[in-house]
């Protein structure tokens, strides 16, 4: 896409996310640069991340654990906001272009998010690609809530109390593994229950939209060759994209959809993505509140050391997230 079709985004940031890009590019610069070998992006996004992973709300537990999947094990973090009752949970799978991240890169997103809903916040460390591709991620984190309803009472979690979260890449994830879970229980598997989904600037099926052809550059890591790299990493076979599990604007939103929190950046090339699922949403009447945060970019959920958006943003999911699952007493 020629660099002359698009916004002057840096023009309309704000301060506050101005010095958050500024801060980055002196941890790591590399940490979103698609062609500098993946294992030097990897490296490059846990230096960046252990920055603004530092400080935040103290959890009173934290279990760190592995659960058993079709896929083999995966690590999962269980943030406890605190103890001597049964909690409801918030499985949170984290963002990263499917390819990046880690139970580490997303920690204080995570307590924040406990902190804030009341809810234990269970971190999957699901299988990356290119060395896992879809649905792989997917039906692990769909394994995990199944696990929750089973076991939950190991870690002191009311298992029929369930909720998904999750950022980018992970925000699809989450409205997929619910969409997977209730067509599983449609083939005949126990059913599980999601009272809600607090869904932050993700990628739920579009190619191609206004937000795509104005937005994205090397200061968010998202033009559209970033966007074309992790996809193709992500699916083993190009026809994958039209799974309602990837595409799943192309689902069928109409039933098994809990109340859904989104939240966009007004500057990232997925804002778009948010404004069609909230307006599918609204269309078969599921309850959702879209939230927009003007000035910010794609990622700044990540920034709350510096961010108010991103501290605003946690605040309101959370509470979103505590209500819906308070409703399931």
């Amino acid at each position: 896409m020629p660099a002359r079709n698009k916004l002057p985004v840096l023009d309309r940031i704000s301060d506050q996310m101005r010095a958050v890009l500024d801060t980055s590019a002196e941890l790591a610069p590399d940490a979103y640069a698609t062609d500098a070998g993946l294992e030097q992006m990897r490296a490059a996004y846990g230096v960046e991340r252990r920055f603004w992973n530092e400080g935040g709300p103290t959890m009173a537990e934290t279990i760190d654990t592995t659960v058993a999947t079709a896929h083999g094990q995966v690590a999962v973090r269980c943030h406890l906001p605190r103890t001597g009752g049964a909690l409801p949970a918030v499985v949170y799978v984290h963002g990263g272009g499917f390819v990046l991240g880690n139970l580490d890169t997303h920690d204080r997103i995570m307590r924040a998010l406990a902190h804030e809903s009341g809810a234990a916040v269970v971190g999957i460390d699901y299988s990356l690609s290119p060395e896992a591709r879809f649905p792989v991620g997917i039906e692990q984190c769909a394994a995990l809530a199944r696990h929750l309803l089973d076991s939950g009472e190991e870690y002191g979690i009311d298992g029929t109390r369930l909720a998904f979260a999750g950022d980018s890449g992970g925000a699809g994830m989450s409205l997929a593994a619910t969409l997977l879970l209730r067509d599983q229980a449609d083939a005949g598997q126990p059913p599980v229950a999601v009272a809600a989904l607090a869904l932050f600037y993700g990628l739920y099926g579009l190619r191609d939209s206004a937000s795509r052809r104005l937005l994205g550059g090397p200061w968010d890591g998202l033009t559209t060759e970033d966007l074309d790299y992790y996809l193709g990493c992500y699916l083993a076979d190009p026809a994958d994209a039209a799974s309602p599990y990837l595409d799943c604007l192309g689902a069928d939103l109409g039933r098994g959809v809990p109340p859904t929190f989104l939240v966009s950046a007004a500057l990232d090339p997925l804002h778009d993505d948010s404004t069609a699922l909230a307006a599918m949403l609204h269309e078969h009447h599921v309850i959702c509140h879209h939230e927009e945060f003007d000035g910010v970019l794609h990622g700044f959920l990540h920034n709350s050391r510096m961010l108010d958006a991103a501290v605003v943003a946690l605040q309101h999911g959370g509470a979103f997230l505590r209500r819906a699952l308070d409703d399931q007493n």
